[in-house]
């Protein structure tokens, strides 16, 4: 049976493969796991995008929290970060996020986060999981009555909460700059804004009229020419996009160059060696960080961890050797002084204040670090493991990396999220890289339809 968890919760099509029964089962579960393991009533908090399906995923989330006697505490919409924030702030014993972030509309997801702000180790995600299951099929589960059935508690101000906590983590305001802010759509839209107004910035607004299934849809950080066009035509200092649940941040300077998460990371890192942040020296990342983010490490005397692609991964290399700065390609950066996940809204805070105390454009920070032409195709497929374990694709990977040589480098593996396969190749020669790519490519497509 396959493992219901993914790399970042529940993902599927809403109320296809992530239906309200199944939201049902894992808010029940949740609250007996949860209950097991705290004293009194347990009280979870939970956040959404602004997904269509996500007041229906709610709905019967708090079903089974209540149905298992758990205390039920509604933030609305409101950014992932801020759930992992708030749940620590609240005392509650968990925090769940009704989102799909970066996925299409017609997507949704349920994560959870423990009272600690992190996410849920593998350990405690496999033993809700056999609760789900055992519910599924009736297994005696004590049912609460009388006033011992759960509550429901709507706390729609607690994004001020969140808002506060996101503007003391810089202190320089941003009056004269001219920021372009994509919002995804999705769940920064009123918190974002916000922060940096009060920040004193004039902020240009797009992607901030969500209507339940405009999220992420030619907008946000996976989608970022809309807000190119908008920079270069304001004349803006620079631009900001978040994803839908506002867990990542990506960038584009003042002339029109996206600033990616490598980019952002080397940015951060001088920021953080000038004011004696960055006592380890290290900066962590995943397999996907291009080559030249290593060499810019190196130009500022900084070491790099390596891990697999997902910012768990990241996090756990963190927590186990003490560093303070780690992220991802995508946007995913997470400050450890700061947040116990990615935080889209203090990644770009901390972008701004580096703008400020070097007194620099962004085109300038974005200088820190040459990339390398990178190539990625995503493959649709039915079956990632056998795609990805097929011996001609093993074959063709290698034949990639012989012709590669020491210049360059191959990265295939399936996607945790999504039924695909990505390939990716690095290198000096883009054509070359295309075409190694889509030789890789066409042997995963090959393989899935035989």
């Amino acid at each position: 049976m396959a493992r219901l968890f993914g790399t970042d919760g529940v993902r599927g099509k809403a109320n296809s493969e992530l239906t309200p029964e199944l939201a049902y089962r894992m808010g029940r579960a949740a609250t007996i796991y949860f209950g097991e393991h705290s004293e009194g009533r347990p009280h979870i908090l939970i956040g959404r995008d602004t997904r269509i399906s996500g007041e229906m995923l709610q709905a019967a989330l708090v079903a089974g929290i209540c149905s298992a006697g758990g205390h039920a505490i509604l933030a609305d919409v409101i950014p992932t970060p801020a759930v992992a924030y708030l749940a620590r702030k609240l005392h509650a014993v968990a925090g769940i996020v009704i989102s799909a972030s970066h996925n299409p509309f017609h997507d949704n997801g349920i994560k959870f986060f423990g009272g600690n702000g992190y996410k849920l180790p593998d350990k405690v995600e496999d033993e809700i999981e056999q609760i789900v299951r055992d519910i599924e099929e009736n297994k005696n589960f004590n049912r609460p009555t009388g006033e011992e059935i759960g509550k429901i508690e709507r706390r729609r101000n607690l994004i001020e909460d969140y808002i506060s906590f996101v503007m003391n983590t810089t202190s320089e305001r941003f009056d004269g700059m001219r920021i372009v802010l994509d919002c995804a759509n999705g769940a920064a839209y009123k918190a974002m804004p916000t922060v940096l107004e009060r920040l004193g910035a004039e902020v240009i607004l797009i992607g901030d009229k969500p209507n339940g299934i405009n999220i992420n849809d030619c907008c946000g950080s996976t989608h970022m020419e809309n807000l190119r066009l908008e920079v270069l035509r304001n004349h803006a200092d620079i631009g900001i996009a978040h994803d839908g649940d506002a867990d990542r941040c990506l960038c584009i300077d003042e002339v029109g160059n996206v600033i990616d998460g490598d980019h952002i990371m080397i940015i951060c890192a001088k920021l953080m060696m000038d004011v004696d942040a960055l006592p380890d020296k290290t900066v962590v990342t995943t397999v996907m960080s291009n080559i030249g983010f290593r060499q810019a490490l190196d130009e500022l005397g900084l070491e790099s961890e390596i891990t697999a692609v997902g910012d768990r991964y990241v996090l756990e290399n963190m927590l186990a050797n003490n560093h303070r700065l780690g992220g991802e390609q995508s946007g995913h950066i997470i400050f450890s002084d700061y947040s116990t996940t990615g935080d889209g809204l203090i990644t770009a805070l901390q972008v701004l204040t580096a703008m400020k105390k070097f007194n620099a454009k962004s085109s300038e920070l974005n200088g820190l670090m040459t990339t390398y032409p990178q190539v990625l195709i995503n493959v649709r497929v039915k079956d990632r493991e056998r795609c990805q374990n097929a011996e001609s694709v093993k074959i063709a990977i290698a034949e990639g990396e012989t012709e590669l040589g020491k210049n360059g480098r191959i990265l295939v593996r399936p996607s945790g999220t999504e039924q695909l396969i990505r390939v990716m190749a690095e290198g000096p020669d883009r054509n070359q890289l295309n075409r190694i790519c889509n030789k890789i490519a066409a042997e995963v497509e090959k393989i899935d339809n035989a």
